[in-house]
């Protein structure tokens, strides 16, 4: 594989590319995070409404390949600022629609089904959204600081998620349950749509990646960048996918899922599971750069593998405790695991972008990190509260962190990194 070129952007180009990705995580986290809610507003409330709400998550995950191939192709063929701007279209309009919705009460089964519409729009987004932003900052940044700069991204996905789980509590919080379902709950959307329309306008202000730059001089922008990856980085798709599996299923079950947990395995009332979502998201904020900066420093292979063997031995532990109902032992578990998935996703990142050229590089993440992602992101939160439900077993989601972790740990012990 081919090195980044050597040039590198602006800082305020960087900066806006890095933390741009609070919109991203910030609209997915909520619609977590507000999954009970959302539940009794579009689908009439129960136990049938919280499994179509996360259904409706899961199915709208399997749109990230196709938008990731989509934006992949114009972000490879036409440049991965042109991509950003387009993604972040996309994502303001599907925000703003889902604020505007009518609720179950106002008309019936159709409220679910736009709701589930948007949520297919918003996953087709945000699968151009993170892969084109994680390669600009490796063709961007020092090479010596590319995972420290790449981690920043992670954390700003942090900062969504802690924006989301904040704005959440203090609108579940501040309202009364008639106010929240009747129209409260379209304050946190209305919030991510303007947040949204601002990112766009940081985001025309930014340089082009000096790498795609260079294929342009040298005229080597592949014309079928699909086709390219295909036929020559078969091994990096799947090395992407592996990183990115464990790096999905301790995301989306170790901090998205968590809030849901508790409330249904748990205990806790829907404030006091937000509240401690929040401590953990913090926490992974703090934890993400210091990650980041270590695998600069160790390498990312070292740094993944010990994450693997932390993501078979933690996770059936941190679950056991979250169930117990005991409110320092759910805060210990909820961060614990929240830092866990977030060092992974720090590296991960830039290790699954590392293993592509510069030619063919988003298309490239769309075939090997989008995918895993879509299997082992959004349906693993409904796998595992399924599971929950119909087991009896608070440890379920544990297990399933460990055994996606067992089977990718042979690949990390394998895994050929050319850059720190």
């Amino acid at each position: 594989m081919t090195e980044p070129s050597e040039k590198c952007v602006s800082r305020a180009s960087i900066a806006i590319a890095a933390f741009s990705t609070i919109v991203e995580w910030y609209d997915f986290t909520l619609y977590l995070y507000f999954s009970t809610v959302l539940s009794r507003v579009f689908f009439g409330g129960g136990q049938t409404g919280l499994l179509a709400t996360l259904a409706g998550f899961a199915i709208a995950y399997f749109l990230r390949p196709l938008g990731a191939i989509v934006f992949g192709h114009v972000g490879d063929r036409l440049g991965r600022r042109r991509t950003l701007l387009l993604s972040v279209a996309v994502m303001t309009l599907a925000m703003l629609g889902t604020a505007l919705l009518p609720t179950h009460a106002q008309a019936g089964a159709i409220a679910g089904w736009l709701l589930f519409l948007l949520r297919c729009a918003m996953g087709f987004s945000v699968g151009g959204e993170y892969n084109v932003v994680v390669a600009y900052l490796l063709e961007g940044a020092p090479q010596n600081r590319r995972g420290l700069i790449a981690s920043c991204a992670a954390a700003a996905s942090e900062i969504g998620g802690l924006l989301a789980v904040g704005i959440s509590a203090l609108t579940v919080n501040g309202l009364d349950p008639a106010s929240l379902d009747s129209w409260g709950w379209r304050i946190p959307f209305l919030f991510g749509a303007g947040l949204a329309a601002i990112v766009w306008i940081a985001r025309s202000t930014m340089e082009e990646s000096p790498d795609f730059l260079r294929q342009q001089m040298d005229g080597t922008v592949p014309q079928s960048p699909l086709r390219f990856v295909l036929a020559g980085h078969r091994s990096g798709i799947a090395r992407a996918f592996a990183i990115s599996a464990l790096g999905s299923i301790t995301y989306y079950v170790g901090i998205t899922y968590v809030p849901v947990f508790l409330t249904s395995a748990g205990g806790f009332s829907e404030g006091e599971a937000l509240h401690l979502s929040t401590l953990a998201a913090i926490a992974v904020i703090l934890i993400t750069p210091i990650t980041g900066a270590l695998s600069d420093r160790l390498g990312r292979k070292p740094v993944l593998i010990v994450l693997g063997a932390c993501s078979v031995l933690l996770p059936l532990l941190l679950f056991h405790l979250m169930a117990g109902g005991i409110r320092f032992h759910a805060l210990l578990g909820a961060v614990l695991l929240a830092c866990l998935a977030g060092a992974i996703s720090a590296v991960g990142a830039i290790a699954t972008a590392e293993q592509f050229p510069g030619e063919g590089r988003v298309s490239g993440l769309a075939l090997g990190a989008t995918s895993a992602t879509a299997i082992f992101g959004g349906l693993t939160p409904y796998i595992a509260q399924i599971a929950t439900a119909q087991t009896g077993m608070a440890t379920i989601p544990g297990v399933m962190i460990a055994l996606v972790a067992l089977c990718v740990l042979p690949v990390l012990v394998k895994l050929p990194i050319a850059s720190r």
